[in-house]
């Protein structure tokens, strides 16, 4: 060898052996993380777990939503019931001869042409802040909390003896208590008044407008007293049995919430995707990523990094387990998917807001990118030295 390709070569040689140090990468090896429960997060350890169908089935059991049916039930229509405030017509029929509201006459709209019935409407009535109304001749009656019928029948045995054959109908004019609040990411933040019809969960949210964004992201929060439920609109819409029947004093949120996931490593697309409030799977995600990379992505090591809650580990409220301060505790979720019967599991397995898929990178391909920066090193270097000879 000459002294000039001597002194050529051999700078090529040392950049091409220093290719390793500055040779990038997508992210940890497969060997990396597979010792990542040696390590710790915010205090807490992290768990390695190999998605089988038995974890599959306990993951999706543990963060099934519950539902509205379940939780508030379906409840009774407004009107059937009588709340302090409700404003009260009170009718009252005497069969002849009229011996007690019939002697001044009566009105006119509820007495017969034939004289065979009296009826007297009392002037409109607010049930009071006790929840009572006062009937002449019968006194204060209970009425809140009662139905029309139940306060017509107590009024009937309160004037039994005093009136002829008594009969009164209680007609609610105007209701001041039953009412839902509608808020959040909705048209029209009000208040909206229930009626004996019964109305449901998607006639409020249709009487405030509709909800702004699309279907497909968003959640509604009914918080009744001290209970609270959510459950995604697009969930509601397709089971009839969540648009449930709404109780005076409901309040209904909207709530925008655009899911997402971050894919990094040997996939199609790096970047954070969207996905519908009703989830999606570890199938669908890795198609909305256009699947792994050929010759780059390692198929045993596709991961899954996220913050898990406990229940979903199998682990006993009070169990000794170090988690975050949130309380969660650090998991990745290790596919297999050389295995054909990882496909079946990646169809049920769900991906959750804010997680990572990670693909990470096959053992030849970290050796063909040594290659690739050895060849494009070396080879314009001893072109030269070819020539210059």
């Amino acid at each position: 060898m000459t002294k000039l390709s001597f002194f050529v070569v051999t700078p090529s040689i040392m950049l091409s052996l220093s290719a390793c140090s500055f040779m990038t990468a997508a992210g940890p090896s497969t060997r990396a993380v597979n010792h990542a429960d040696q390590q710790t997060v915010a205090n807490a350890d992290i768990r390695i777990i190999d998605v089988t169908d038995a974890v599959a089935r306990q993951v999706i059991a543990s963060n099934r939503s519950a539902l509205f049916s379940e939780i508030l039930g379906d409840g009774m229509p407004a009107g059937s019931v009588i709340g302090a405030g409700d404003v009260l017509d009170i009718a009252i029929w005497e069969a002849p001869p009229a011996a007690l509201f019939g002697v001044a006459g009566g009105d006119p709209r509820l007495t017969s042409s034939t004289s065979t019935a009296r009826g007297t409407t009392l002037p409109e009535q607010m049930v009071n802040s006790d929840g009572r109304i006062t009937i002449p001749f019968a006194g204060s009656v209970p009425a809140a909390g009662r139905t029309p019928q139940q306060i017509e029948r107590d009024i009937m045995a309160r004037l039994a003896g005093k009136a002829h054959q008594p009969q009164v109908i209680i007609r609610l004019v105007r209701n001041a208590t039953s009412n839902v609040t509608v808020v959040g990411d909705i048209a029209n933040s009000t208040r909206v008044p229930l009626t004996a019809k019964g109305e449901r969960l998607l006639d409020i949210l249709a009487a405030a407008g509709g909800v702004k964004q699309p279907v497909g992201k968003m959640t509604i929060q009914i918080t009744r007293g001290d209970r609270v439920a959510s459950l995604p609109l697009e969930a509601v819409i397709k089971d009839p049995h969540q648009n449930i029947r709404l109780q005076p004093d409901d309040v209904v949120t909207a709530l925008f919430q655009p899911y997402s996931f971050t894919a990094l490593g040997a996939t199609g697309r790096n970047e954070e995707l969207p996905f519908e409030g009703t989830g999606i799977t570890l199938a669908q995600a890795l198609g909305r990523v256009a699947g792994l990379q050929d010759l780059r992505a390692d198929v045993r090591g596709v991961f899954i990094f996220r913050l898990e809650d406990p229940a979903a580990l199998g682990l006993a409220p009070g169990a000794e387990v170090r988690t975050t301060p949130d309380g969660k505790v650090p998991v990745i979720y290790r596919i297999d998917m050389k295995n054909p019967a990882a496909f079946f599991i990646a169809q049920g397995f769900p991906i959750r807001n804010k997680d990572v898929l990670y693909v990470s990178n096959a053992p030849l391909a970290d050796v063909q990118k040594f290659v690739n920066v050895l060849s494009s090193t070396i080879f314009p270097i001893a072109s030269a030295a070819t020539l210059l000879r």
